[in-house]
């Protein structure tokens, strides 16, 4: 399986962190798809010269999340995503990280608008890469 995570030892973002997003971002794009398997804690922690602690506490969350299955003897698994969070859970979750964005863009001067726009650009690369187009 080609490598679909990409750490940057210099971002504020924690490794396992930036391992969870590049994993949900590869489901939703399809680059990895349900019933592709992933490395083991072990093997993707070498890959990334990383602490498998790390990579274990990336891969609980997901489980938690129910993007992986993890089946004795076999390995991790991408699953059927199953809805673990209400959408009020969902949308509590959401808004730090919305408030924090935003917070950002105003501080670096951007319109209201220019954030609007960049949104919609990037939601519709999202839904053409998801969409195979």
């Amino acid at each position: 399986m080609a490598t679909v995570f990409n750490i940057n030892t210099g971002s504020h973002t924690p490794i396992y962190a930036q391992i969870t997003h590049q994993a949900r971002h590869a489901v939703l794009t399809g680059r990895l798809k349900v019933g592709d398997q992933l490395p083991s804690v072990r093997a993707l922690a070498e890959e990334l010269v990383v602490n498998p602690n790390t990579v274990a506490r990336a891969y609980a969350e997901l489980s938690r999340e129910g993007l992986l299955e993890s089946r004795a003897g076999r390995g991790v698994f991408i699953t059927q995503k199953r809805k673990v969070f209400s959408r009020a859970e969902g949308w509590r979750r959401l808004e730090p990280q919305l408030h924090a964005l935003i917070g950002e863009a105003m501080t670096l001067d951007f319109t209201p608008e220019e954030l609007r726009e960049a949104f919609e650009e990037q939601l519709g690369k999202w839904k053409k890469t998801k969409g195979g187009e």
